[in-house]
């Protein structure tokens, strides 16, 4: 298995802390965004008098449920076609473990989120990329890129839209064009749209569950971690109209026995949650990537496109290796006692050499501390022992 480019260096920033050093957190999708009350009281209030197992799908009344969240945004439903998981990681294992067999390659474009490549080790299952380019912001790559990489053994394509970890946000026709490409192949096309609340500068998100002629072929995979900030809950859904997928699904969800009791009680009770908090939380993260990406920009040697979902961020620094210079930070630099913990960009690629000088930034603190924090990586990256030119961060600009 490989090492979370996420967690992996969290015994650094533990030592450093131990020293008295104040560690900003932008490694890791933790939101500061209170849990909204419909979930706090829900657990507060959980209304039987014993934790029991549920259904192995998950509790009916919750699917049902979340068919009128997922009629909100045009996917048209039947709670039989929902099946609840611990968590989205679980959503991903479980259809990795039942879609594919050892030996299958799934297509990814790179950078994508590192534990793709962890559950794919677990399975047996290849994921092989197609690169897409920070100076596009990191859009799709064109299609025929796509098709090239398809072998007797491409079993699948799979995107995170809004995607983690660049913040891309993909556009309706980009969805359509992967759908055109799954549909021709008969392959399998994952989708995670665990950020889907998550779209800015009036941009909308459109659901790979809302393509025509696919059904079979689309899998959706979600979470409420980010959605609600309840990232502790472990409540994720598996999502299909693939009938097959789902009887395949069902027995490893059996194996497992059911998903947390307490946290479905939690997610059915969130779905009631009034619009007013998603739109200040949009307009929350709106304001922290403004002032994030802006800050960024203006250092020297830095490149850093604007995402329009999610709440992360990819940014080239001009240092000569992101790991070495993210472990540098938490050993043995801090300014006025406080340093910055990132998540170094090559565990996001699978392709050699890629994301070297790149990082992932979680917008994930209060502006009063990602302010420090930019301030605080700045101050780092004029002192770094590795830094290189800036000519290439210029060069980025100027395309």
């Amino acid at each position: 298995m490989p090492a979370s480019p996420i967690r992996k260096l969290v015994p650094y920033a533990e030592n450093a802390k131990k020293k008295g050093t104040k560690v900003y957190h932008l490694n890791i999708g933790q939101p500061d965004i209170k849990t909204p009350d419909t979930m706090m009281n829900a657990i507060k209030n959980f209304p039987y008098p014993i934790i029991e197992y549920t259904h192995s799908a998950g509790i009916e009344s919750y699917r049902r449920k979340l068919v009128e969240y997922y009629h909100k945004y045009e996917i048209e439903l039947d709670y039989t076609q929902i099946m609840i998981t611990t968590g989205g990681s679980e959503a991903i294992e479980m259809v990795m473990m039942s879609c594919f067999n050892e030996g299958d390659e799934i297509l990814v474009p790179e950078p994508f989120y590192a534990n793709y490549n962890g559950f794919g080790v677990a399975a047996g299952v290849v994921i092989k990329t197609i690169t897409a380019d920070i100076k596009t912001g990191f859009a799709l790559p064109p299609i025929s890129e796509f098709e090239k990489m398809i072998t007797k053994k491409t079993k699948g394509i799979m995107i995170c839209n809004p995607n983690n970890p660049t913040g891309y946000l993909y556009s309706r026709e980009e969805i359509e064009q992967l759908g055109a490409l799954v549909k021709k192949h008969d392959l399998f096309f994952l989708v995670d749209e665990v950020y889907r609340e998550f779209c800015y500068d009036g941009e909308k998100h459109f659901s790979a569950m809302r393509l025509e002629g696919v059904d079979a072929n689309v899998i959706m995979l979600d979470s409420v971690s980010k959605r609600y900030s309840a990232c502790g809950l472990r409540i994720g859904a598996l999502i299909t109209r693939n009938t097959q997928v789902l009887d395949t699904v069902l027995k490893f969800a059996q194996a497992r026995l059911s998903p947390p009791t307490v946290g479905q009680v939690a997610g059915e009770a969130a779905i009631d949650t009034p619009d007013s908090y998603f739109e200040e939380v949009e307009a929350e993260y709106t304001k922290r990537r403004n002032l994030v990406v802006d800050k960024l920009n203006k250092i020297d040697g830095v490149f850093c496109p604007k995402p329009k979902g999610a709440f992360y961020c990819f940014a080239s620094l001009p240092i000569d290796d992101a790991d070495k210079f993210c472990q540098w930070l938490l050993e043995d630099f801090a300014h006025n006692g406080e340093t910055v913990m990132l998540a170094p960009a090559s565990g996001f690629y699978s392709t050699k050499g890629q994301g070297r000088n790149e990082v992932r930034i979680a917008y994930v603190l209060n502006t009063t501390d990602l302010k420090n924090a930019i301030d605080c990586l700045e101050k780092a990256l004029q002192v770094y022992p590795g830094r290189t030119a800036k000519k290439n961060a210029t060069a980025l600009n100027n395309a």
